[in-house]
């Protein structure tokens, strides 16, 4: 039993990644993208080389791919400075800072900006050195990541594709053996059905897997905290 449990929840956690790529999409549209990812990836000879986390991105506890949108960002606005040869990613003027965080997706009202300059700028110099601009964006990504309000967006996305986008419906066995069909994972359904009893404690198979329930899998998966 341990054994299918465990299978089950890998299934799970690989659709809601698949889920979060496809989030912004229609829910009419989630279905037909499923099957053209898996068919590249099935294609594919190769694995995808898994980006590797930098010093300074562990210093900051951020991953690679955080750390790619906060250097994308500082790319659009940074410049090199004749003051300021030693720094090598370039430096930020001060007047930028704002556009620069808005590129990350970071809310910054106007009446902020001051204190945010007060931080990365204590000299007051007008210019930001990418370690300085890096240790702020990084700790608004953490927090803005780890918000209940953007938590609960990503379970509703994952929890919309096994239900077809339908609200105040649950998750049933037809549901997920598609799904499985679609990620061209060869699941019977007796480990389909002791993935929903353990979801939903042992209330049934015919009593699928609520909203609530399909969160506590996920948490207990480690997908969310």
């Amino acid at each position: 039993m341990a054994t299918r449990l465990g299978f089950s929840r890998d299934i799970v956690i690989r659709v809601v990644l698949i889920a979060y790529a496809f989030r912004g999409f229609p829910a009419a549209d989630e279905n037909t993208a499923i099957a053209p990812l898996c068919n590249a990836r099935q294609a594919s000879p190769e694995p995808p080389t898994k980006k590797r986390v930098s010093k300074l991105a562990k210093e900051h506890g951020v991953t690679a791919a955080q750390e790619a949108e906060i250097r994308e960002a500082w790319k659009l606005f940074a410049r090199q400075h004749s003051d300021y040869e030693d720094e090598k990613e370039g430096v930020l003027e001060a007047g930028e800072v704002r556009r620069c965080l808005i590129a990350l997706g970071l809310t910054v009202p106007p009446s902020s900006l001051p204190e945010i300059l007060d931080t990365l700028d204590p000299e007051s110099d007008g210019w930001i050195p990418f370690a300085h601009f890096f240790a702020y964006a990084a700790l608004r990504l953490l927090q803005a990541s780890s918000a209940p309000d953007h938590q609960a967006a990503e379970i509703d996305a994952a929890f919309a594709l096994f239900t077809e986008g339908s609200k105040g419906k649950k998750i049933r066995l037809s549901q997920l053996r598609r799904i499985a069909n679609q990620i061209r994972e060869e699941v019977g359904d007796d480990v389909l059905r002791d993935m929903i009893l353990e979801a939903n404690g042992g209330a049934g198979v015919e009593a699928g897997v609520g909203r609530e329930e399909f969160e506590g899998v996920m948490r207990r998966a480690g997908v969310f905290g």
